[in-house]
């Protein structure tokens, strides 16, 4: 199995990395966020290992680039942040599990196992809104159970919209979450893409699909 080490502190990827080899893996090791995103998409891994506090580009954003641009790869995140925000924030952004610092060896090597299995079972569920259905692992969308033909950036916008579910999402979430953190154009862009997804996916029948939630942003109804 190859795996993708992803941490500036030297000390410690030296450590884990002679431990995980010792455990039969191949370990390749990126120190920064920018180098950890390109060799994440070119490297062809089994499992990523991603600090949240690097240089360049946190964790976060390295881990929503990745899921953005369609690369499944299994990813714990590894962090000293200690906070429930923290830990959702990863998962929200496509984290498969989260492990804080200082963590046993052993644990962490329980859970890169298990995170091996889960993958080796089959490709990741499908995101389920009211009739709507989403195959990220396909980028398919299906209304009714109808195919629903979307661009690359209005599949992600929707993804976005779906993992969360009953909630208002606000534009600048979105901008962060499916553009990117240092996105510098019109933030009416959202609006453009809403637009376009409510014509997609509700044409003529009168139906909103994505809620405006004046002042706050947007909410996609849970069922």
């Amino acid at each position: 199995m190859k795996l993708l080490l992803v941490d500036d502190d030297a000390v410690l990827t030296r450590a884990l990395r002679r431990g995980l080899v010792a455990e039969g893996f191949s370990v390749e090791v990126a120190f920064d966020g920018p180098e950890g995103l390109w060799r994440a998409r070119e490297g062809g891994y089994d499992l990523i290992l991603l600090d949240i506090m690097l240089p360049g580009a946190h964790g976060y954003r390295v881990c929503a680039e990745l899921r953005r641009s369609g690369v499944l790869t299994p990813i714990l995140m590894l962090t000293a942040k200690d906070g429930d925000l923290d830990e959702a924030e990863a998962l929200d952004t496509g984290a498969d599990d989260y492990l804080r610092k200082p963590f046993s060896f052993p644990v962490l090597v329980a859970r890169v196992h298990a995170l091996l299995r889960r993958a080796a079972l089959g490709t990741p569920a499908p995101l389920v809104a009211g009739d709507l259905r989403l195959d990220v692992g396909a980028r398919r969308a299906l209304r009714g159970g109808e195919p629903v033909p979307l661009t690359a950036r209005e599949f992600d916008l929707l993804t976005y919209l779906v993992r969360r579910a009953g909630r208002v999402v606000s534009k600048r979430e979105i901008l962060a979450g499916v553009w990117d953190d240092a996105f510098e154009g019109d933030p009416n862009v959202v609006e453009v893409y809403v637009a376009r997804l409510r014509r997609k996916l509700d044409g003529p029948d009168g139906r909103r699909s994505i809620e405006t939630v004046r002042g706050a942003g947007y909410r996609i109804a849970d069922r």
